[in-house]
């Protein structure tokens, strides 16, 4: 079993999925002296925490064996339900003693039947990136028991700047939902207003400087606006077909409550149509490249 140095507790840590978020985690994990056993679908991500001293195993049933709280950050419902309900998930032998943390962003049809599959489940909302996971400056917003969170919450500490226990089963998850949600609609919007500002003759540099120095630009804003002056969207912080999974999310949880979202509506649309040209896995802010070429046609930025 591995074990927690840092705090005397003899925690155990396994960390599911090792992308921009998990790998982050798992990093910083390490670097507060928790040595993580850990498990990923791709041997390369594995084999760098390996060589920082975490843990690897054949498969995510034997990274959770013996932890106490297993941490999961996949990419979409799809990934996180193989490596937890599949034949050689986390759950495949039934329930486990430990605290099931998912910071993956998924369905709450999902969540409800991992909850009835294992009896501590928390349900994280992790708003930063792989950097702020890796220095230890997530905001991690947290959906369970209070009993639950307790068990997980020196771990979340050794990850997180701050850690809010905002309700019962799925809240977290529905939190984060809605702020990448509103991330969705930002950048959007941020790459109208560009494209439409080129349409009538204005420099595109002239433009982003000006959105980013206003007191209309949000941090998240601010950050992409270098994307879209640049054109560069490779090595994502976010991807583009993530930020359509999870505005599609919001939609059906929006049918779901009878509630209209006539700006997420239009974002999907927008974020779908991109991954369908092939941006699905550029950053997010790549759906400039839609809005400005909406046809097909022209200059893609």
């Amino acid at each position: 079993m591995s074990t927690d140095q840092s705090a005397g507790t003899g925690t155990a840590v396994a960390v599911v999925g090792l992308g921009v978020m998990g790998g982050g985690i798992a990093r910083r994990l390490l670097a507060r002296g928790i040595t993580p056993t850990v498990w990923n679908r791709s041997p390369e991500p594995a084999r760098a925490v390996a060589e920082l001293g975490a843990t690897v195993t054949r498969t995510p049933a034997l990274a959770a064996r013996h932890a106490d709280v297993v941490l999961v950050s996949l990419a979409d419902g799809t990934a996180t339900e193989q490596a937890l309900l599949g034949p050689d998930g986390v759950l495949a032998d039934g329930p486990i003693d430990g605290v099931l943390a998912s910071a993956s962003t998924i369905s709450p049809d999902l969540l409800r039947v991992l909850r009835e599959r294992t009896p501590h489940v928390l349900d994280l909302g992790l708003l930063g990136n792989g950097h702020h996971a890796e220095n230890g400056e997530l905001r991690i917003y947290v959906g369970g028991t209070d009993k639950d969170l307790a068990r997980a919450q020196h771990v979340l500490d050794a990850i997180a700047k701050q850690v809010v226990h905002i309700g019962g089963p799925g809240d977290g998850m529905r939190l984060k939902l809605l702020m990448n949600t509103l991330m969705g609609i930002q950048v959007q919007a941020m790459a109208e207003a560009t494209a439409l500002g080129e349409s009538v003759g204005l420099d595109r540099a002239v433009v982003l400087d000006a959105i980013t120095v206003s007191g209309f630009a949000t941090p998240v804003m601010g950050f992409k606006a270098r994307r879209l002056a640049a054109g560069r969207y490779d090595d994502p912080d976010f991807r583009l077909r993530l930020m359509a999974k999870d505005l599609s999310l919001a939609v059906a949880e929006a049918d779901r409550t009878g509630l209209g979202l006539p700006l997420v509506q239009a974002a999907l649309a927008t974020h779908e149509e991109s991954v369908r040209r092939g941006d699905g896995d550029l950053d997010c802010a790549a759906v400039a490249r839609t809005v400005a070429a909406p046809n097909g046609e022209g200059t893609r930025p």
